[in-house]
């Protein structure tokens, strides 16, 4: 079990307030992910260097908050420079992902799965944040126009931070048996991709590519929903979210209708049951969900590395 913090709590009711989270994701925070934020940092002081802390969770887990949350633990508890990024804002482009449709596959327009991101990007991205005394571009994806924000209009980091933390939620996943790969996981696969091209072409991306990525990362955590089928319900809560916060400025496109969502997700059911049932015994923290988001367990399946 991962201990209690050793120093006193900090306050967590701005965090909470500005993320717009319930009263009770401060306990939350304040039993299990301070003994981790504390952890963490003891580990970035051995080592002496910037590490790359790695988070996985199905959509909807809370794996952006809890990178946020880190990101804010290590500023103001531990004065560390700590900068969080999502692996969704390195999707391709659109017009990328259209021609990966054209030339590969039709379901690789929709954003997503291995194979739709800029692996390259996110690996210069790291590589500059951890190792170069530069100002280092961070990019953006817009979800609701569906496509990546200009560059002009990205953020600048000075770099080299302390900590950076990455999530996502193929983060870490690991390919499959291609045997694995025959039988449809769902009605997409069948009707959409019934020569298991878009499957083979996935998988070969997490082997070809994603694997080099995950090598830059120092430590792991996942947070692990009790199933698939909660998935949906907390992927809905997020888009629900998005419409509020975008419906004042626009006309509601990009946002996705309860059926359309449905049809979304079944891109991410064969990877991220997959995870489920092979990345726990992989990761360094583990946290397991159950399906109201609460933690009701968490271990170290591995041991911290001598980073």
């Amino acid at each position: 079990m991962i201990e209690n913090a050793q120093e006193p709590p900090v306050d967590l009711k701005d965090f909470v307030a500005e993320h717009r989270l319930p009263p009770a994701y401060a306990d939350l925070a304040t039993r299990w992910y301070l003994p981790l934020a504390d952890e963490l940092a003891r580990v970035r002081e051995t080592a002496g260097r910037p590490l790359v802390i790695g988070i996985n969770g199905s959509q909807g887990s809370g794996k952006s908050t809890l990178a946020a949350l880190l990101k804010h633990l290590f500023i103001t508890r531990h004065a560390l420079r700590a900068i969080d990024l999502s692996i969704d804002d390195f999707y391709l482009p659109q017009a990328q992902r259209q021609q990966l449709a054209t030339e590969e596959h039709p379901l690789l327009a929709t954003r997503g799965v291995p194979g739709t991101h800029d692996i390259p990007l996110m690996s210069r991205t790291l590589e500059a944040l951890t190792s170069q005394q530069a100002s280092v571009p961070i990019p953006r994806f817009d979800k609701a126009s569906d496509d990546r924000v200009a560059q002009a209009h990205w953020k600048q980091e000075t770099a080299p931070v302390d900590m950076v933390i990455l999530e996502g939620w193929c983060l870490g996943s690991p390919p499959q048996n291609e045997d694995e790969l025959q039988a449809p996981i769902n009605l997409l696969e069948a009707n959409e991709d019934p020569d298991v091209r878009w499957r083979h072409y996935v998988n070969r991306q997490i082997s070809e590519q994603y694997q080099a990525l995950y090598d830059r990362i120092d430590l792991w955590i996942m947070l692990k929903a009790p199933s698939f089928d909660c998935v949906y319900q907390w992927r809905l809560e997020q888009e629900r979210k998005l419409a509020a916060r975008i419906a004042p400025h626009a006309d509601g496109k990009g946002i996705m209708s309860p059926e359309e969502l449905a049809r979304f997700i079944e891109h991410y059911q064969r990877l991220t049951t997959h995870t489920l049932r092979t990345l726990p015994q992989q990761v360094n923290f583990l946290f397991e969900l159950d399906a109201e988001r609460n933690i009701r367990a968490a271990s170290k399946p591995r041991d911290l590395p001598l980073v």
